[in-house]
C-alpha cells in the first residue's frame, strides 16, 4: 500500500507543477454555467417551473454536475498506456513490483486530488457571482451516499480508462472505443441537459449503465432528489466496478504475455 502512495504522492506534485491545468479546469466550469445560464434564462423567463426545477435549482444542479464531471481525469490512464504499448515504453510498468492496474489508480489519485480543492473553491465562487444558492439537502445519509456514489464513479472511470488502454494489446487503435464511450458519456451523464427531463422509461434504461451515476445522480441527491435510487446506487456502482476490474484483469492476463515490449 505504501509503495502506491508514494506514487500518488509523486503525480501530485507533478501536477502542482502544471497549474495551467487547474486554471483550464476552473474556465471550463466558468464557460459551462454561462451557457447554461443564457439557454435557462431564455427557458425560465415566461416559467417558474420546469420539470420541478426552479431556475435557481437548475443552475445549481448544472454547477454540481459541471464539477463532479470536471474532476474526472482518466482519459490520460487510456492515453497513457496506449502510447506506452505503441512504443515500447509500457514495458516499465511491468517491470516494477506493482499491479499495473493499481499503479494507474494511485496515479488517477494523485492528479485529482489538486483538481477537488480548486474545483470546489471554483463552484462557490461562481456561485457568488452569478447569485446561484446551492441548497444542499439536510439530510446526512443522503449526502454521504451522494460522495459515496461520485467517488465510486470516479473509480469506475478510471479503471474503464485503464481497460481502454490495455486493448491496445489487442487493438492497434482504440480511438473509436474511446469515441463512443464520450458519446455515451455525453448524454447519459446528464451535463447536456438534466436526464429529469427525459422520458421516464428512457430515464430507467439509463439507471442500468455506470455513466447514470458518475455526475447526474450525486447532483441531484446533494439538491435533494431521487433519494429513493441513493442506497441501490451505492449497490449499482459496487457491481460495476468489480466488473470492470474482473474483465480489465482477464484481459491484462491474457494479453500481457504476447506482448513483446518492441512496440507496435
Amino acid at each position: 500500500m505504501k509503495k502506491y502512495l508514494e506514487v500518488a504522492k509523486v503525480y501530485l506534485k507533478v501536477k502542482l507543477m502544471w497549474r495551467a491545468d487547474l486554471i483550464f479546469g476552473f474556465i471550463s466550469i466558468v464557460m459551462k454555467i454561462i451557457f447554461a445560464s443564457l439557454l435557462w434564462g431564455v427557458i425560465f423567463r415566461d416559467k417558474e417551473t420546469v420539470a420541478g426545477f426552479t431556475q435557481n435549482s437548475m443552475m445549481a444542479y448544472y454547477l454540481l454536475s459541471a464539477f463532479f464531471a470536471q474532476i474526472d481525469i482518466s482519459e490520460k490512464i487510456s492515453g497513457d498506456i496506449t502510447l506506452g504499448i505503441r512504443n515500447g515504453t509500457f514495458t516499465k510498468y511491468m517491470a516494477v513490483p506493482m499491479d499495473t492496474d493499481k499503479y494507474f489508480l494511485a496515479m488517477e489519485a494523485g492528479s485529482i486530488l489538486p483538481h477537488i480543492v480548486l474545483d470546489v473553491a471554483a463552484i462557490f465562487l461562481i456561485g457568488l457571482v452569478f447569485g446561484i444558492k446551492i441548497d444542499i439537502t439536510s439530510d446526512v445519509a443522503i449526502i454521504l451516499c451522494a460522495l459515496l456514489i461520485a467517488f465510486l464513479g470516479l473509480l469506475f472511470m478510471a479503471q474503464l480508462s485503464y481497460f481502454l488502454g490495455i486493448l491496445t494489446f489487442r487493438f492497434e487503435e482504440i480511438s473509436t472505443f474511446l469515441m463512443i464511450k464520450q458519446n455515451i458519456m455525453a448524454l447519459i451523464t446528464g451535463s447536456i441537459i438534466p436526464l429529469a427531463l427525459l422520458p421516464e422509461m428512457v430515464v430507467k434504461c439509463m439507471q442500468i449503465l455506470p455513466f447514470y451515476y458518475t455526475a447526474y445522480l450525486p447532483s441531484m441527491l446533494l439538491i435533494g432528489r431521487n433519494g429513493e435510487e441513493a442506497v441501490g446506487g451505492v449497490f449499482v456502482m459496487l457491481g460495476w466496478n468489480l466488473g470492470i476490474w474482473l474483465l480489465s484483469r482477464n484481459v491484462y492476463s491474457r494479453y500481457r504475455v504476447k506482448y513483446d515490449g518492441a512496440g507496435i
